[in-house]
């Protein structure tokens, strides 16, 4: 799958690149679903930094698996996890004990990348730290800026909170912080007024 070419949107949304080798004593490469074809593609430019990568993956939001791919890359380490949530102790292990000099790519759904980004900034790393490459489903994890609750792979828009019941109209405006998308309340003056959903993230 060829990387996602966006369109131009507010200041927060958030804008993703394609995965380049960089110098370093020690990489780490997180992925899902299809960013395994980014991984294979930032590995071919230096193979030799395999011998000082650890990769952690899991299959896509949507349900694409691509692990075989990843493994045969031959990493010094390859970890596969059945979601984000699974990896996410090992992923703070990873950022907490580096040493100056760990490069990080994230690919795969803005999902993966943007948890990454957040906890990459937690163990103290600058946000121009990890490299991303967006691969696969525009599906989005869009936080109700009502109840709170955060629902992931949003497809269409509006859409029912998946923890209050709340119809929400889902914008381009992101935060960092909890690496989501933010979902408002469609229908708050005309209760019961929600227009078709319409499938804006495939």
């Amino acid at each position: 799958m060829t990387k996602t070419v966006f369109e131009p949107s507010i200041k927060s949304r958030p804008v993703y690149g394609v995965l380049t080798p960089r110098p370093g004593a020690a990489h780490l490469i997180v992925a899902d679903g299809e960013g395994a074809e980014a991984v294979a593609a930032l590995v071919a430019q230096a193979p030799d930094m395999l011998a000082r990568t650890h990769i952690i993956y899991m299959p896509g939001p949507m349900g694409c698996d691509l692990g075989a791919m990843v493994e045969a890359l031959g990493a010094d380490i390859c970890h596969r996890a059945p979601s984000y949530g699974a990896a996410q102790s090992r992923i703070a292990k990873v950022l907490g004990d580096a040493h100056m000099g760990l490069q990080v790519y994230a690919t795969g759904s803005e999902g993966l990348m943007g948890q990454v980004i957040r906890d990459a900034m937690a163990a103290g790393l600058p946000l121009d730290a990890v490299q991303t490459e967006h691969r696969g489903t525009l599906a989005r994890r869009v936080q109700c800026v009502h109840c709170k609750g955060i629902t992931e792979t949003v497809t269409t828009d509006p859409f029912t909170c998946s923890h209050c019941g709340l119809n929400l109209f889902v914008r381009d405006h992101y935060s960092r912080r909890i690496a989501a998308f933010q979902g408002v309340n469609i229908d708050a003056e005309d209760p019961g007024e929600v227009p078709p959903a319409v499938e804006r993230f495939k």
